[in-house]
């Protein structure tokens, strides 16, 4: 398997299993950082989601101290790192569902700025709105991707990646694609009558 093709590259298709696996490699991925950072102090670590639209979010900077400095360090390394596998891998799940990548909007960043705000308004009902807005999404955002069988035949962005040709491959039949011309009546060509002797 092309491996940088797999976890960092956004053109393509992979089936359930693949980006299953690509969630599990995140998963290996932040225990590894989360096992150095605490390697060096006696601290509690992890990553969530929130990590990310914690970016846009001026309060996060205002509590940072020289004490954070690893925690700073694994997040400021892990989170684009993490962050980038799951949205290619996503968008490949995505194509492989026959959707374009702009489905990542409702599905993963409309809920997560929704969480990281939700807190700072004051209105009850719309702070019930907002949180069923987000659980809706994501939660067909995740059975969309998790759960539902791709496109079974070749779409826009590529061919069935569960399709496996005759050479054991998978990915496109070639052999299934050629036209062969109708062969024309007559001999072949390096075939001669003999003369008459």
């Amino acid at each position: 398997m092309d491996w940088t093709w797999y976890l960092f590259r956004f053109d393509g298709r992979i089936n359930r299993a693949k980006y299953w696996l690509a969630g599990l490699i995140i998963v290996c991925w932040m225990i590894f950082l989360a096992v150095i950072v605490v390697a060096f102090g006696p601290r509690s670590f992890g990553f969530s989601v929130s990590d990310i639209f914690k970016v846009v979010d001026p309060d996060t900077y205002r509590a940072l101290s020289r004490a954070d400095l690893p925690l700073i360090l694994a997040k400021l390394i892990g989170t684009p790192l993490f962050t980038w596998v799951f949205a290619a891998t996503s968008i490949k799940r995505l194509h492989d569902r026959d959707k374009s990548a702009w489905w990542v909007l409702p599905f993963f960043v409309v809920p997560g700025l929704i969480n990281q705000f939700i807190d700072r308004i004051d209105n009850a009902s719309i702070d019930v709105t907002l949180a069923l807005i987000s659980f809706i999404l994501a939660t067909w955002g995740g059975i969309e991707l998790l759960f539902f069988r791709g496109s079974k035949k070749t779409n826009r962005f590529g061919a069935d990646p569960l399709h496996v040709s005759p050479a054991g491959k998978p990915g496109r039949d070639q052999q299934r694609e050629l036209e062969m011309p109708p062969q024309k009546a007559g001999p072949p060509p390096q075939w001669r009558v003999k003369p008459k002797a």
